[in-house]
């Protein structure tokens, strides 16, 4: 999950679906320097990581963001810094001990 979000078009791909409504490849792919194909190169990773959903509607295939995976990701990273913080605690008291 987080090797998906260390790219930065895929962080945009994924700020694009934050407000909940699913888009198109094309609709995605507006204002990027990408072509569609490598826009869908990127929306299959995201997918792959389970940060995406996709339904095909017709033609087109439309891209929904699944916030229960966004949450995982956040509440691991709320641990990780936790844990850090107490770890740093324990190093500055024994420092000024």
């Amino acid at each position: 999950m987080f090797a998906a979000l260390g790219d930065a078009t895929r962080l945009e791909l994924i700020f694009r679906l934050s407000d909940g409504v699913s888009r198109s490849i094309v609709q995605l792919a507006g204002g990027l320097d990408l072509t569609r194909q490598g826009i869908t190169k990127h929306l299959y990773v995201l997918k792959h990581a389970g940060l995406v959903s996709c339904e095909r509607i017709g033609r087109e295939q439309r891209f929904t963001l699944v916030p229960a995976t966004i949450a995982e990701a956040r509440d691991y990273l709320a641990h990780a810094t936790a844990q850090w913080d107490e770890a740093v605690k324990r190093l500055r008291a024994a420092v000024e001990d």
